[in-house]
């Protein structure tokens, strides 16, 4: 007769000798040896808040400064000819421009860089650099929520490296507010931001650098010697204004063109340069100082121009010779080296060895002081000199020409080329020999068969493609290269085309891209 009770206890008699014969084997095979416990890791702080809140409070400044500026800085890609191909950019200043991603390229689809710039106003007007964007026939803005706008450039002004352009996004835009970089101190916090990123890529969205003002007044000479290899513009490239503010925070390639704000989040200037003998990051970077550009944003926006004003003089900065000489009271100023016949200065009886050591009561220490001072007011505008002569100090009242140096604003071209190459792309029938080339099972139809660099398509991913068959343009039988520049051209600027691609396996990818204005 069957035990319940009795089962049970045979059950848990042979559960117990089981599991002491399993322990025996474990011990005899070494399994039961010992083992590592899990470290247990803690976050317990091994410093004070207290013993460190000076510098957590600046951590904590910095990452709001990251927070409300970085809304306001965008990407720029600027689309450059093939016919102008290089630059004028001296060996030891790199200027930021960055190479696009590597996709095969027409040789007349030209070249793309980029750079960043930062919004100025809610309707969309943007600051950035002249060599960010000069000679480019398309220019490209990228903002924060990674939409992406065609911009126009409204003016440029090579003597100062300064463009503004402007976009239309249909809505109010982040901004950032101006800063007085006339009161920049050396040693003071400042944030180099720029938008490195390339097109719809995000990995270097949004470089943010710290670093303090390592000196004013930086007048490199990068500007001239650009300026004086064009041929156009050699005779003026005296007129040239540099004045940067230098700074140890990392700039590095794609930040030129953004902002370098103070611990109040206010821009102070626009990063420009880097000196380096590597083209990269040694420890010294230049910016714009913010009043300079405001003044030529200003005459930009209003008539697309620079109205420079002229002083008429031919300047060096002092030395401590020329102080013992004139008298002065510190080795600082201007030292008049000529006087222009017939400009302002020889109007109102400036004289060769005159030292200037103030404009309208403001100390000047050196002569691109004295430029950036004299370039932020208007032609026709008078202002007051205090010069040494004969080891006295005198005022001089002087009333401002313009610089004979105007150039008409630049105004992004017209794209004439057909659909696809506005989008482009390049294709080519798929005949017999294309097919087993792409090991197609068959002939018929088309495949792409290159990529422009930057172009739409580039920024879409398009270049892995290449090689593909592309079946539809939206809802349209692509059976022919006639048959896509029919469906392109039906595709009106700013309106998205879905591309349907097919490989040679049979596999299909839908791309959607917004077709260029």
């Amino acid at each position: 007769m069957y035990d319940p009770l009795r089962q049970k206890t045979k059950v848990a008699v042979y559960t117990a000798v089981a599991f002491l014969f399993g322990i025996g084997l474990a011990s005899g095979m070494g399994w039961t040896g010992s083992s590592h416990a899990m470290p247990v890791g803690t976050e317990i702080p091994q410093v004070a808040d207290a013993a460190v809140k000076p510098a957590l409070d600046l951590s904590d400044a910095f990452v709001n400064l990251a927070d409300a500026v970085t809304p306001a800085v965008v990407r720029i890609e600027a689309r450059r000819p093939a016919r102008q191909t290089s630059q004028r950019v001296p060996d030891v200043f790199r200027r930021f421009f960055d190479d696009v991603p590597e996709h095969q390229q027409p040789p007349s689809q030209g070249d793309i860089a980029g750079g960043s710039g930062f919004i100025v106003s809610e309707d969309g007007y943007i600051l950035t650099n002249n060599h960010v964007v000069e000679d480019a026939d398309q220019v490209l803005v990228y903002l924060a929520d990674r939409r992406y706008f065609e911009a126009e450039i409204v003016g440029t002004d090579p003597f100062t490296d300064v463009a503004v352009i402007k976009i239309d996004a249909g809505a109010p835009l982040t901004t950032l507010s101006f800063g007085n970089s006339d009161q920049v101190r050396v040693g003071e916090w400042v944030l180099a931001v720029g938008n490195p990123g390339f097109g719809a890529s995000t990995q270097l969205d949004y470089t943010v650098t710290s670093g303090i003002v390592s000196a004013r007044g930086r007048g490199l000479g990068l500007l001239n010697d650009d300026l004086s290899r064009d041929p156009d513009l050699a005779e003026v490239a005296r007129y040239s204004i540099e004045d940067f503010i230098q700074t140890d925070a990392v700039i590095n390639p794609g930040n030129s063109g953004g902002p370098m704000v103070n611990l109040r989040g206010q821009v102070v200037g626009i990063n420009s340069a880097i000196a380096s003998a590597t083209g990269y990051y040694q420890g010294y970077g230049f910016a714009i100082p913010i009043n300079l550009a405001r003044r030529v944003m200003e005459d930009l926006v209003a008539i697309g121009h620079v109205r420079r004003p002229m002083l008429g003089v031919e300047i060096l900065g002092v030395s401590a010779e020329d102080a013992e000489v004139y008298g002065l009271p510190s080795v600082s100023g201007v030292l008049v080296q000529g006087v222009t016949e017939g400009g302002p200065a020889a109007a109102a009886g400036l004289r060769p060895e005159d030292v200037i050591v103030a404009l309208d009561g403001v100390p000047v220490g050196y002569s691109a002081e004295l430029q950036a001072k004299i370039a932020q007011h208007h032609p026709g505008d008078q202002v007051t000199l205090m010069v040494y002569r004969d080891r006295r100090a005198r005022d001089i009242k002087v009333r401002l020409d313009e610089a004979p140096l105007n150039e008409p604003a630049q105004r992004t071209a017209e794209n004439t080329v057909h659909s696809e190459e506005r989008l482009g792309i390049q294709v080519a029938v798929l005949d017999n020999a294309t097919a087993r080339e792409y090991e197609y099972p068959e002939a018929g139809g088309v495949i792409i068969t290159s990529v422009a660099r930057g172009s739409a398509a580039a920024r879409r991913g398009l270049g892995q493609y290449i090689g593909g068959k592309l079946a539809q343009v939206n809802d349209r039988d692509i059976e022919t290269p006639a048959d896509l520049r029919r469906a392109l051209d039906a595709v009106g600027g700013g309106e998205i085309v879905s591309l349907h691609i097919e490989a040679p396996d049979g596999s299909s990818r839908v791309v959607n891209v917004r077709m260029p204005n």
